[in-house]
């Protein structure tokens, strides 16, 4: 499931005959946050209810994220992420098709998340490094 990376994508556009032949071929910000979601349990070999135990969701909220019935906030998207032990390319896909912000380096809380994100940290242990700096948590 390697996509191709942003500056990839960029000289492809900017290589395009047309506009029109780029987005037949890409459609950018077309998938939802549940197919994606979706596809990262399968190429991942999770499962489903796994993730939601894991993330520390409400059994019933957490299957409406996955089925799409639902639009989490940002942090419910950084639980599933840490409960998938997602990238930070990963994470920042599925906030992106969440429609909520990537995470920022320059901002401290998101600075701590994506630390931990790259360093493979539960969603117990990234919790317990933002209230250690006074950020709050994730959940």
């Amino acid at each position: 499931m390697a996509e191709p990376l942003t500056e990839e994508l960029l000289d492809e556009l900017l290589e395009a005959p047309s506009i029109d032949s780029y987005l037949d071929v890409h459609a950018p910000g077309t998938r939802s946050l549940s197919d994606y979601l979706n596809e990262l349990l399968v190429a991942k070999r999770l499962k489903r209810s796994q993730v939601v135990r894991m993330a520390n969701l409400n059994e019933t909220f957490g299957y409406q994220i996955f089925t799409g019935a639902r639009n989490p906030s940002r942090d419910k998207v950084l639980q599933i992420a840490f409960a998938m032990a997602l990238t930070l390319r990963e994470t920042n896909r599925a906030l992106e098709a969440a429609g909520v912000s990537s995470l920022y380096s320059k901002d401290r809380r998101d600075a701590i998340i994506i630390f931990c994100l790259d360093r493979g940290c539960s969603l117990q242990k990234v919790n317990e490094e933002l209230y250690c700096f006074g950020e709050r948590t994730i959940c």
